[in-house]
């Protein structure tokens, strides 16, 4: 059945509108998650201006969480209206109106509200990708409702994501569902969550780096080679190893996608030649020993300085986002410096191994230096174990 003429016109209308209005609001949150220094004057400043002088300080992340939850809601009215008979251009435009004059435009303030000085850096460019990554879809469904004033056939409701001619309506609700629940489970872990949440990722990627190197370096032995091995990291004259020991029975320790860049590393791999002339075997238990206390300096900034932070962000003037944006730049560039320094091992190049282990044992002092001194104060139970992780850190 076809639809009223004036109606379909009228919808078509706000189809093109509300496209126009998320692709630019699309924009203006990418450019926030890919760039290094945002211009925080830059901002879609009317709504998020006029929220505040209504309700007083926004929290942006409960701003986010409740404008997606929104947007899901009128996205599913749409995907059912365009597949049931009878096909409604007004029930659609009335959906779509109501979908372009809240909940996306509120979402892309959320963006905006979320500024480096109170949520830091980090929270705001990571809001603002997934952000980014919800408007991108709406505009994926909003070009599959109808101009023709018929329900959608078949083929382009229930295609799948292989299809020649793109995914269908219902696939395209549902990626639309996934990266809305994303941005909500985002929000609700709150200023610290979000942080420490990231952190703990970041670890887990030492963790597999380490596992990764550590197998590597025992394709290379015999079992006599492994029991030796084996007898070395049991030595109780063992530094590293010890105070390794002594940091994880430490009462300061409670209870990503990382498989492309495992991928990449195990690739190309050549092995320690069993007379080793470089020493590369000498130079990977120093690395899995430092790299494993770096693990545990994760583990530690988690618990002992995320954690405790408040689910609200600080209030303005604080100096604690700008603090956290700095360790937050060195916690996740590490990570990939031990991913190139896996490389320079699998390489057998001995002169790129010491240069990238200075680089990254380097940051993991820089960083528990920053980390030394609580958010508030001089000095806690955190500060005497990162003062003795930087002795432990330093030695080759």
């Amino acid at each position: 059945m076809s639809a009223p003429g004036d109606a379909l016109e009228a919808l078509n209308t706000v189809i093109g509108t509300a496209l126009v209005l998320v692709g630019q609001l699309d924009a203006v949150v990418s450019s926030i998650a890919a760039q290094k220094q945002v211009d925080d004057t830059n901002q879609v400043q009317p709504l998020a201006e006029q929220l505040a002088a209504a309700d007083g300080p926004l929290d942006a992340l409960s701003l986010a969480h409740d404008s997606a939850a929104l947007i899901k809601a009128h996205a599913t009215k749409i995907s059912l209206l365009i597949i049931n008979e009878p096909f409604t251009p007004t029930a659609i435009a009335k959906v779509l109106r109501e979908l372009v004059a809240g909940p996306v435009p509120s979402l892309a303030a959320a963006v905006e509200v979320c500024t480096p000085v109170r949520y830091t850096r980090t929270i705001q460019q990571d809001l603002a990708w997934r952000t980014g990554r919800v408007f991108k879809e709406l505009k994926e469904l909003l070009s599959r409702i109808p101009k023709d004033g018929k329900v959608l056939s078949e083929a382009k409701k229930n295609a799948s994501a292989g299809a020649a001619e793109g995914r269908g309506s219902i696939a395209t609700t549902g990626v639309l569902w996934s990266v809305c629940d994303e941005v909500m489970a985002f929000a609700r872990r709150g200023f610290s969550g979000v942080l420490a949440h990231k952190v703990e990722q970041l670890r887990d990627t030492l963790k597999d780096v380490a596992e990764e190197l550590k197998e590597w370096g025992q394709e290379t032995e015999d079992d006599e080679g492994e029991d030796e091995d084996e007898d070395e990291n049991d030595d109780e004259d063992d530094g590293i190893a010890q105070v390794t020991s002594d940091l994880e029975s430490s009462s300061i320790f409670g209870t990503r996608d990382a498989q492309a860049l495992l991928d990449d590393l195990m690739n190309s791999q050549r092995y320690i030649p069993r007379d080793d002339p470089d020493k590369i075997r000498e130079r990977l238990d120093s690395c899995l020993k430092r790299l494993r206390l770096t693990t545990l300096l994760y583990q530690a900034t988690v618990k002992r300085r995320l954690k405790p932070l408040p689910h609200l962000p600080p209030a303005l003037h604080s100096d604690i986002p700008a603090r956290l944006d700095e360790v937050m730049s060195l916690l996740k560039r590490i990570p990939e410096r031990f991913g190139s320094l896996a490389m320079a091992f699998y390489e057998l190049d001995p002169s790129e191994i010491d240069r990238l282990m200075d680089e990254c044992f380097f940051d993991a002092f820089a960083a528990s230096e920053l980390l030394v001194k609580p958010w508030e104060g001089q000095k806690d139970e955190f500060t005497d174990w990162a003062l003795r992780f930087q002795v432990e850190i330093k030695k080759g």
